[in-house]
């Protein structure tokens, strides 16, 4: 059994099981690929995978080496860029989800940078999901995520509290701070955060939990995009509270409420659970978590 058996195992349990798509994936033939199983079932005497007809379906002793491999190639990874890459030692590959990512995170790596200036830090902004995946493959170290992971193997711990606010257009007939009946929020054309970002997984949870949901009109990645046609009068949106504070102010949205709803939430950092925390991973770590009491907030300027 080597690192290229697991590598090999690895790649098809995340090819859905698919042998002919990981040989593709790894540059390799099918019959490989199947040797290498074969090879490795044979070593330990456990069937890794149920043969169903034409298709594979992961054993539970399957299961259990997943996490076993997952484990072993994160730390040989680690291994490997941190002797490959010594002279630039303390390389940090951080996610962070849209609204972190354009509001926080810079704010966070100026202040490590700070502290750490001999650190290297490679920022990946994308939507939660995608960065819960990165975190599987060991493409990040940790993420910065709005939402709740939804993938068991990782470690999620809660580092500060936010909340979405509903926004109209000043000409919709609502005045700021008016307290809506859940039938007239319903009413309402809504413009939202796309499928997959934190903003958008909070705001359908807190309307399942109320028993019913919507049909957004507009679906988008970019904050500015929803408050600028909430602005020209094309429906509402629920955004993170900081990212609308600066338009609230200059009277360009009004803020209201619904009765009933609410939409708090926590950021989150995520991990893997068997993932190896450097020392300057855990320092920035404890920067996010005490961020707030150790340096102003940041707010929103519209520049996303």
């Amino acid at each position: 059994m080597t690192i290229r058996h697991l590598k090999i195992f690895l790649s098809v349990y995340r090819s859905n099981f698919n042998m002919t798509r990981a040989a593709e994936e790894l540059h390799m033939t099918q019959p490989a690929v199947s040797l290498a199983i074969k090879e490795l079932e044979q070593y330990y005497g456990v069937a890794l995978f149920d043969r169903i007809g034409k298709r594979l379906k992961i054993s539970e002793a399957g299961q259990r080496f997943y996490e076993y491999s997952a484990h072993i190639i994160s730390m040989f990874d680690d291994m490997e860029k941190g002797m490959k890459d010594w002279d630039s030692f303390g390389v940090m590959r951080v996610g962070a989800s849209i609204t972190i990512g354009s509001q926080f995170l810079p704010y966070y790596v100026k202040a490590f940078y700070n502290r750490y200036p001999d650190t290297q830090i490679k920022v990946t902004i994308e939507p939660s999901e995608r960065l819960e995946q990165k975190i599987l493959k060991n493409e990040l170290d940790f993420a910065l995520i709005e939402g709740i992971p939804h993938t068991p193997p990782l470690v999620s711990e809660e580092y500060m509290e936010d909340y979405l606010t509903v926004i109209c257009p000043t000409n919709s007939g609502f005045y700021p701070g008016q307290l809506l009946s859940v039938e007239e929020f319903r009413q309402q054309n809504f413009l939202l955060r796309e499928h997959g970002s934190g903003t958008r997984d909070i705001f359908e949870r807190v309307l399942e939990a109320a028993g019913f949901s919507v049909s957004p009109i507009w679906e988008a990645t970019s904050t500015t995009a929803l408050v600028n046609a909430v602005v020209n009068g094309l429906g509402i949106a629920v955004l993170p509270h900081r990212m609308v504070i600066g338009p609230i102010e200059r009277g360009l949205v009004i803020a209201v409420r619904v009765k009933g709803l609410s939409f708090k939430r926590k950021f989150h950092i995520v991990y893997h659970k068997e993932k190896f925390l450097t020392s300057s991973a855990k320092a920035f770590i404890e920067l996010c978590q005490n961020y707030e009491m150790d340096y102003p907030m940041p707010k929103y300027n519209g520049l996303y």
